[in-house]
C-alpha cells in the first residue's frame, strides 16, 4: 500500500461513523418501506416544499422587512449534496476543480481516486481534506443549504427520517402518523425558513466567501512551505513540538502531521485561545520561527480574513436562528418537529443560543425590523459581536 493510499483509508476511517450512519439510514428506510407498503405514505418533499414556500417567504419578508426574491429550490441526492459541501469550502479559484473531485471521490468512498488526488496535488489535499472531515461528517444533521442563489434541501435525510421515526415508534402506525407527519412538515418549515434568511444575506454571503477563500490561499501557502522543508528541520520541529514519531519511510505523512499541527486554525487558537478572534497581532515561539521564518507573516496575514469570516458567519447563522425561533414559536408543526425529530421542546430550543443569536436578539430589541437590513449592509466585527452596544454606537 502506498503512502497516499494510506492517506485515503485514514480519511475514510475518520468519516466511518458518519458513513455507517448513512448506511443505517438507508437500511432503516428500506425496512420501513417494506413494512408500510402502500398503506402509510408521506408526501414527498418537493410537493410539501412547493406548498410551503410562498407562505414562508411571506413570513420572512414580514419579519425582516426584506423581500425573499429567491424561489429556486433543488433536492439533490446524497452524493450531490456532498459535492455541494465541497463548493461551500470556497476554495481558491485554482483549487475549485480539485475540491470538486475530492468531495465526489469521498462521497463514492473511492480510495484510489482520493489517493491519486493526494499524490498529484499534495498541498491541496492537506488543506481541503480537513474540510471534508468537518463538512461531510456533519451531513446527517444538515437538512438544507444555500449556495449562490439556490436553496438546496437534503432529500436523503428529509425523505428518510419521517418513515424511520414512525417505523421505530412501532404499531399502531395509523395513530402515530399525524404527529410524525406534522413534525416532518415542521422540519421542512424550519429548513426553508433558515435558507430563505440566508438567501437575503447577499452582502454577508459575499464577505464570508471572500474571507474563507483568502484563508484557504494562506493555508495553501503554508502547506507548500512545510512540504518543502528538509528532513533535519522536520526532525527538529518534531522534537521541539513533541509530536509523535512517524517512520522515516513516510516522509509526506511526517509533513502532513506537521501541517495539521501548525495550521493556524489549529495552532494559533490552541496557543492563544478563542480570544484570538479579537486580536490585532499574533506572536510565535522564536524557536519555531528559527526553523520556519515565514510562519509569523503567514499567521499575521491569516488573522484579518479569519476574523472577517468568523464575524460574517456568526452573524448569518444568528440571524437565521433568531428568525426561525420567533416566526415558528407558536407553530404546532415546529413543536412536533422538536419533540418527534429532535427529542427536544420549544423551551430548550429557545435557550440554546449561539453568540450570533444573542447578538441579533440584542440588536432587534433596539432596531426592530430594521435589524436585518442593518446587519446585512453594515456587519459587525468580532469585537462587536461580544459587545452589541459598541456596534449600535458605531453604527
Amino acid at each position: 500500500m502506498t503512502e497516499f493510499e494510506e492517506f485515503a483509508y485514514a480519511l475514510l476511517d475518520q468519516l466511518s461513523v458518519e458513513l455507517n450512519e448513512e448506511k443505517e439510514i438507508t437500511d432503516s428506510k428500506a425496512k420501513a418501506d417494506q413494512e408500510f407498503a402502500s398503506n402509510t405514505k408521506f408526501e414527498d418533499i418537493e410537493t410539501i416544499s412547493n406548498k410551503l414556500f410562498a407562505d414562508t417567504s411571506k413570513k420572512i419578508t414580514e419579519f425582516t422587512g426584506i423581500p425573499v426574491t429567491q424561489n429556486k429550490v433543488e433536492f439533490p441526492e446524497l452524493v450531490e449534496f456532498k459535492r455541494l459541501k465541497g463548493r461551500k469550502v470556497y476554495p481558491t479559484k485554482e483549487s475549485a476543480e480539485f475540491v470538486d473531485e475530492l468531495f465526489i471521490a469521498i462521497a463514492h468512498e473511492d480510495v484510489q481516486k482520493i489517493a491519486s488526488l493526494a499524490e498529484k496535488q499534495t498541498f491541496r489535499y492537506l488543506v481541503y481534506s480537513t474540510y471534508a472531515k468537518g463538512y461531510i461528517s456533519q451531513i446527517s444533521t444538515t437538512y438544507g443549504d444555500f449556495y449562490e442563489s439556490v436553496i438546496y434541501l437534503n432529500k436523503f435525510i428529509l425523505s428518510s427520517y419521517p418513515k424511520i421515526i414512525l417505523y421505530k415508534q412501532g404499531k399502531p402506525y395509523e395513530s402515530r402518523f399525524d404527529q410524525v407527519n406534522s413534525g416532518y412538515i415542521g422540519a421542512l418549515k424550519m429548513t426553508i425558513l433558515e435558507e430563505q434568511v440566508h438567501s437575503i444575506q447577499n452582502n454577508l454571503y459575499n464577505i464570508n466567501k471572500m474571507a474563507v477563500s483568502e484563508v484557504n490561499a494562506i493555508n495553501e501557502e503554508l502547506a507548500k512551505i512545510i512540504l518543502a522543508l528538509d528532513d533535519p528541520t522536520i526532525k527538529n520541529l518534531y522534537n521541539y513540538l513533541q509530536l509523535p514519531e512517524v517512520p522515516d519511510e513516510y516522509p509526506i505523512a511526517k509533513r502532513a502531521n506537521l501541517f495539521f499541527t501548525l495550521n493556524p486554525d489549529n495552532f494559533i487558537v490552541q496557543v492563544l485561545g478563542p480570544d484570538v478572534m479579537t486580536f490585532n497581532k499574533v506572536t510565535v515561539d522564536p524557536k519555531i520561527l528559527e526553523m520556519i521564518p515565514q510562519l509569523l507573516d503567514i499567521y499575521q496575514r491569516w488573522l484579518k480574513p479569519i476574523q472577517t469570516h468568523h464575524a460574517a458567519f456568526t452573524t448569518m447563522e444568528g440571524m437565521a436562528e433568531f428568525a426561525v425561533k420567533n416566526i415558528l414559536k407558536e407553530d404546532q408543526d415546529f413543536k412536533n418537529y422538536l419533540v418527534t425529530f429532535a427529542n427536544s421542546d420549544i423551551s430548550s430550543y429557545q435557550i440554546r443560543k449561539s453568540m450570533g443569536t444573542d447578538f441579533t436578539e440584542h440588536i432587534f430589541s433596539k432596531l426592530g425590523k430594521d435589524t436585518y437590513k442593518t446587519l446585512i449592509d453594515n456587519p459587525p466585527t468580532t469585537r462587536e459581536l461580544k459587545n452589541p452596544e459598541s456596534y449600535l454606537n458605531r453604527r
